[in-house]
């Protein structure tokens, strides 16, 4: 049994998820790179010598609970605010009394904001010449990037903590003691290991949610939980992902380099996760049709117009049949042979269009409608390639006055390797005009 050391116990009608907070460096289930003994943070902690800090992680990974854990031990007056709920106005009280605070018995304030992103830049800003002063030690936690969330200025001034997503057996533990401690159920609660590791694993690294759902079980079951009787109520895994937020971008970003990487079941497993989190499939169509550009490109031609009829058949069919387009869309990009020289040549003819000293057009390139024109030497020396058998002739067709530039360069990936071959033969009699 383990008893709470805090000095306001939490009710017992209290969510469970509240009940089981750990009240201890000891007690923390999970990011012991942080927290672990002997870390920066952990000593700063157990010293009372912590600097203000940015805690950046999913929900349910340890944020609040180390805010909480602070407040246990420091000698610091210890104020907590929810960005959601509170204003300029909120955050100038607050630091106006820790500055008479610390003026008076030089005793700092230790300041706790929870979802600290969504402040807006002039609230971040107002917190600025407390936390640098000293006079606040900042303590924010956030669920986003903290380098796109947070003023880079606060980011500046703090030291940035990235929390991870619990694994299974982390939460294993924690469910097995809210089933053992007096805070949670004081063993009076007999559930199998089995289905212990089942609210694990679909809790998705969430502890919140995992003892969230050992409170339904509890609610709905009964004393005596089964595997069989915890799978009817919880079947699916709970997915973290916001369609505007960072795991957005994550999510995205490994589907397409596991495309890139030619793994087309990693791929479906990020296809699906984002299908299942309620993303828009246009969205993944349009993903799909840059990356038959930029990653296949000529490698395989064929590549855009699959994703493209893929895309058009959804259209006509919608969900959740058109569920089979975007997967055949998916595989057939994930196995395609890869090149990215068009992008290549894309970055090189930008570069190039940027910094040439001209980009006049020579005069046997342009059009002569007019008698004027022609008089002034327009299309002059123009040679037709269809006049000649192989469709090639000898030409300048760069700007005037500069030289030519192998700008796309074909790789030898699939398809593509024989429009090296026909590039190269065409390069070979473009390029004979006298001084090319």
């Amino acid at each position: 049994m383990m008893s709470c050391p805090m000095t306001q116990k939490p009710s017992a009608d209290a969510p469970l998820a509240y009940r089981m907070r750990p009240c201890t460096l000891d007690e923390f289930v999970g990011q012991q790179s942080i927290v672990g003994p002997g870390t920066p943070f952990r000593l700063a902690i157990e010293k009372d010598s912590l600097q203000s800090v940015i805690l950046a992680g999913p929900p349910g990974t340890g944020k609040t609970t180390l805010a909480m854990v602070i407040a246990e031990v420091t000698q610091a007056r210890f104020t907590k605010l929810n960005a959601v709920m509170s204003g300029v106005k909120d955050l100038r009280a607050v630091c106006t009394d820790a500055e008479q605070l610390f003026t008076s018995l030089h005793q700092r304030t230790v300041l706790f904001i929870d979802e600290i992103h969504r402040f807006n830049k002039s609230q971040q800003d107002a917190l600025l010449p407390y936390v640098e002063s000293g006079v606040v030690i900042l303590i924010g936690a956030t669920t986003e990037n903290p380098y796109f969330g947070v003023n880079a200025a606060l980011v500046s001034r703090s030291h940035v903590y990235l929390l991870t997503p619990l694994t299974v057996e982390q939460i294993v533990t924690i469910l097995e003691r809210a089933l053992s401690d007096e805070r949670g159920y004081g063993g009076n609660i007999r559930m199998s290991k089995e289905a212990v590791e089942h609210l694990a694993t679909i809790a998705g690294g969430d502890a919140r949610i995992a003892l969230n759902c050992l409170e339904l079980a509890v609610l709905t079951i009964g004393k005596n939980i089964s595997l069989t009787q915890a799978q009817k109520i919880f079947e699916k895994r709970s997915q973290r992902y916001d369609k505007s937020g960072e795991d957005h971008y994550n999510t995205i970003s490994a589907f397409i380099k596991s495309m890139r990487g030619s793994d087309a079941d990693a791929a479906l497993v990020w296809l699906f996760k984002m299908l299942e989190s309620g993303e828009d499939p246009r969205f993944l169509f349009r993903r799909m049709t840059i990356f038959a550009s930029e990653d296949i490109g000529n490698a395989d031609p064929r590549a855009l117009v699959v994703v493209v009829s893929a895309w058009q058949a959804f259209e006509f069919v919608g969900l959740p049949e058109g569920e089979y387009f975007l997967a055949h869309a998916c595989i057939y990009l994930s196995q395609a042979p890869k090149s990215n020289a068009v992008k290549r040549a894309m970055d090189n003819v930008r570069h190039f269009v940027q910094t040439a000293r001209s980009l006049e057009v020579p005069l046997h390139l342009r059009n002569a409608p007019v008698k004027g024109m022609q008089e002034q030497g327009y299309g002059e020396g123009y040679l037709y390639p269809h006049d000649e058998e192989e469709g090639v002739v000898p030409g300048h067709y760069f700007p005037a006055g500069a030289q030519p530039q192998d700008f796309y360069l074909p790789s030898d990936h699939g398809e593509e390797k024989g429009v090296a071959e026909r590039v190269r033969k065409a390069k070979a009699i473009i390029r004979t005009v006298e001084g090319r």
